[in-house]
């Protein structure tokens, strides 16, 4: 599973932004500050595999912890306020992966963390689970060797529940990660989808329905 680092000061957004990641599969820790945060990736047994950094924190703020983080080779995003063109430059300057400013929506934020984790080789381009393998190059799945032809929606579902094995995904998350919108409340687009999927990869029996919630792949 990846592990995520959230440094950010206030409190309601840490807490969203670990709701929204925890639900798309991803392990998030949350620190409130610089000093925090510092302290915590000096420990040898917390491995991050990205960290999500505000600029406007207390103590030490996130350039100056950025400085510190560069040479642990972990890919950060900086998530803040200050919107200037150099306020940028020089988080990019620094080393950081990319550069999100507030207020964003969560669907934007999902989509950058994970080609984040995809440029740094954290999500590999090959997944395989069970009989079924992904090449997500080629938009190939195979499952014992023969070819399964999805549509462009379907593969991108069948990713997510390959990407996020044993984690009930709820109907939001799916609909906003693969159609890219907020979610309605009419679940029976994915709900269809997901059926047309269950079928064609012979995952009746993998793919359970998780009653109030979602979807989750069992394995």
């Amino acid at each position: 599973m990846i592990h995520i680092l959230i440094v950010e000061d206030e409190k309601p957004i840490s807490d969203l932004l670990k709701l929204s990641l925890n639900r798309a599969g991803y392990s998030c820790q949350c620190v409130y500050d610089g000093n925090a945060a510092a302290d915590l990736l000096e420990l040898s047994e917390h491995k991050f595999d990205l960290i999500l950094l505000d600029v406007m924190l207390p103590g030490v703020d996130g350039f100056e912890l950025m400085e510190y983080i560069s040479p642990l080779q972990i890919p950060v995003i900086f998530i803040t306020a200050k919107n200037s063109v150099s306020d940028r430059v020089r988080g990019l300057k620094m080393g950081a992966d990319d550069y999100l400013v507030k207020p964003f929506e969560i669907i934007e934020l999902l989509a950058r963390v994970e080609a984040v984790l995809r440029r740094n080789h954290k999500i590999d381009n090959v997944i395989e689970l069970a009989d079924i393998q992904i090449d997500l190059r080629s938009r190939l799945v195979k499952k014992q060797e023969e070819e399964i032809p999805l549509t462009k929606k379907e593969f991108d579902i069948l990713v997510l529940f390959m990407q996020n094995p044993g984690v009930a995904l709820y109907r939001e998350t799916i609909y906003e990660r693969v159609w890219g919108g907020d979610f309605s409340g009419n679940s029976r687009t994915v709900d269809l989808h997901v059926q047309r999927l269950r079928k064609k990869t012979g995952w009746e029996e993998r793919i359970k329905a998780v009653h109030k919630v979602g979807y989750r792949l069992e394995v």
